[in-house]
């Protein structure tokens, strides 16, 4: 194993830990792991019987031939003590073949064969006292070598010494990272490499510390039988999609999808990102039992070999979070596939149906010559800034992009019509409303005179120079924000494409804005709080940052509506772990309000990338960003303010805390 030293060093230097250093590379889980486990239909209370139904099904139902190889016995298999010679030992009532018996089972089925354990002194609380295995690590690894497991799922229960051994502790004073250690170090001495599985609940970011140990590495707390625990688990995901790559993927936990307490739609949403966001998809429904058959829509739902396969991309990339609309209820994700294709999502997190559209600029591309849309299973051609479907209450529109162009590119070819010596391409994307867009126009051959071009769009008309023999020429812009623009252009030349660039942005940090009531400016340590230095927290309800931000608008729009684009660092650690089990979000409020309008709100994510337990600044240095667009700016002085105005049924102490933004005029 690749020593440790090199990454614990450049930790302390604040340096990116996506680099993806030191992992346990011994060819197990180079794609993530994908299977069935007990514990979400029977909890702690699995048998034989159960067992082997269920594993016979996987391959019944075709399951195993799409993957879903590894069966795992969670919690409840053991006892309260462990054999005279300090073996662990299985529960004969509920076992009565024994494991070593109901492994052979299972691998005579073609599948693989995985245990529970824990890192303490004994099993998470279920009621029945189970032995854990702190102390015994050497030994119980061997054990299980003995009865030929596949993988092991190592909990984090009963392993606070210094505490008393509580049930669960969310604020342990050392990190778990040593006792998993002792583990790995066992297992590794065994002859046998098998998948390790690290649930440590995300207590001390296991992202900077599991891949040297593990094979994946639990996020956050259990997920719960409910809706509110997709939402939830992907904040929580957020700040962690870089650290996944070949035999190390961070679990978002076993799935729900199969357990009738979520919609058909609700169960797509859940199964997509997890398989985008490359967690291991571990079916936790009753596939059969003697009382229990899963429906065909929940098996057509996990037998989908398009989502599988975003899953089991060879590139190994996570998808990540793109764009928010609290107020609209709705997000967009995506992720590079293998191939130069694309995955995109957008949940509808509101509870009616509605057309919803992606911006193909949002994820990084302007055009796709075949956009497949999976759940509405309709593939589209030529599909140009924008692809609008109708997305089901708590369902997702999820895409596979190929043939794509990037942002901002427009070939005359597919975005242009052409009449003589005029070109009038459509579907051009603005992220603001400015005039400082920069058109750049590529010509098809070199000019062959000088010449003064027109460029027209709405009532704008501008007169551009050509030079003779240049192959392009360039301008300052006027556009509107969205994808509804169309830019007119008179030429000689034979226009090949044509490209848009953003205004570059003007910004403004947390240091500059103005404070009122508990809000209070805190400096970091250097390379954190990116990238000022400083943030503002305990913004509360009656607290504000307030700032005064010149803008440009054109006469003719005064009496519009005008969008400009903005980008707000934040910061928020605020780790739904106790809290996880009722009302906890991972997720914290944030608001803008312009010239005494009514406030947008930012529902931001996790962005912590350090332990909140020990880590610099615990976990509240960390910034990152989210794109908003703002009405209601007028020409001149505009007053912004930052604040932690409640909507709807959103009230938190603190907003999360604000760094800084960029103001796109």
């Amino acid at each position: 194993m690749i020593q440790n030293l090199v990454l614990l060093a450049s930790l302390s230097l604040g340096v990116d830990a996506a680099a993806l250093w030191p992992r346990l590379d011994n060819g197990v889980a180079n794609t993530p792991p994908m299977g069935w486990s007990s514990y979400n239909h029977y909890s702690c209370s699995p048998n034989e019987t159960t067992i082997r139904s269920n594993a016979k099904a996987l391959v019944d139902l075709g399951l195993d031939t799409l993957g879903y190889r590894y069966v795992g016995i969670d919690c409840g298999w053991t006892i309260a003590d462990r054999l005279s010679n300090g073996s662990l030992t299985w529960n004969e009532t509920l076992f009565p073949s024994g494991f070593p018996a109901i492994g052979q089972y299972i691998h005579d089925l073609g599948l693989l064969f995985g245990v529970y354990e824990d890192a303490g002194i004994k099993t998470c609380d279920t009621g029945i006292e189970q032995v854990g295995s702190l102390y015994h690590e050497e030994q119980d690894a061997a054990t299980f070598a003995s009865w030929n497991i596949d993988a092991l799922k190592y909990d984090n229960c009963y392993s606070q010494e210094d505490t008393g051994y509580p049930n669960t502790d969310y604020a342990p004073s050392t990190s778990p990272r040593a006792r998993y250690a002792n583990m790995t170090n066992a297992l590794n001495a065994q002859e046998k490499k098998v998948l390790f599985q690290i649930c440590e609940w995300g207590v001390d970011f296991p992202a900077l510390w599991a891949p040297s140990l593990g094979h994946t590495w639990r996020i956050g707390n259990d997920i719960i039988p409910a809706w509110r625990a997709i939402f939830r688990t992907l904040n929580q995901a957020v700040p962690q999609t870089s650290f996944a790559g070949p035999g190390q993927w961070p679990d978002l936990d076993m799935m729900e999808v199969g357990n009738d307490v979520l919609t058909v739609p609700e169960e797509q949403t859940h199964f997509s990102l997890w398989a985008i966001l490359k967690s291991p998809l571990v079916i936790g429904g009753a596939l059969k039992d003697e009382w229990t058959e899963i429906s065909d829509e929940s098996l057509a739902i996990l037998s989908n070999k398009d989502v599988i396969g975003f899953n089991q991309d060879s590139l190994g990339q996570s998808a990540s979070l793109r764009r928010r609309w609290s107020d609209q209820e709705y997000e967009v994700w995506s992720g590079p596939l293998s191939g130069g294709r694309t995955v995109a999502a957008v949940i509808n997190w509101a509870d009616e149906a509605r057309d919803l559209t992606l911006n193909l600029p949002d994820v990084g591309l302007q055009s796709a010559g075949t956009v497949k849309d999976i759940w509405n299973k309709k593939t589209s051609s030529n599909v140009k800034t924008t692809y609008t479907a109708l997305v089901e209450p708590h369902g997702v529109m999820l895409l596979e992009l190929q043939d794509t162009s990037p942002e901002g590119q427009y070939v005359s070819q597919a975005f242009a019509t052409v009449s003589g010596d005029q070109t009038r391409f459509q579907s051009i994307y603005a992220n603001t409303t400015s005039a400082n867009h920069t058109l750049t126009i590529q010509f098809e051959d070199p000019a062959p005179s000088e010449e003064t071009m027109i460029v027209e769009s709405g009532s704008h008309k501008a007169n551009v120079p050509v030079e003779k023999s240049s192959k392009r020429t360039s301008v300052t812009f006027p556009l509107a924000a969205g994808s509804a623009n169309q830019i007119t252009i008179y030429s000689k030349s034979t226009v090949k494409s044509i490209q848009i660039a953003s205004p570059a942005g003007t910004y403004y940090p947390s240091t500059s804005f103005t404070l009122s009531g508990s809000s209070k400016l805190e400096k970091c340590d250097a390379g954190f709080c990116a990238p000022v230095g400083s943030k503002i927290g305990y913004i509360a309800a009656e607290s504000t940052a307030q700032i005064s931000i010149s803008a440009t608008v054109d006469d003719k729009l005064q009496n519009s509506t005008v969008s400009k684009y903005l980008e707000i660092d934040y910061i928020n650690n605020d780790i739904a772990l106790a809290t996880s089990w009722g009302w906890g979000s991972s997720s914290r409020n944030l608001t803008i309000s312009l010239n005494g309008g009514d406030p947008v709100r930012l529902e931001v994510p996790l962005t912590g990338r350090h332990s909140e337990l020990f880590g610099p600044g615990k976990g509240w240095w960390d910034s990152s960003n989210l794109g908003i667009l703002v009405d209601g700016w007028k020409n001149g002085s505009n007053d912004v303010v930052i604040g932690n105005d409640v909507a709807g049924d959103v009230s938190q102490t603190y907003a999360a805390d604000f760094v800084g933004l960029r103001f796109y005029d």
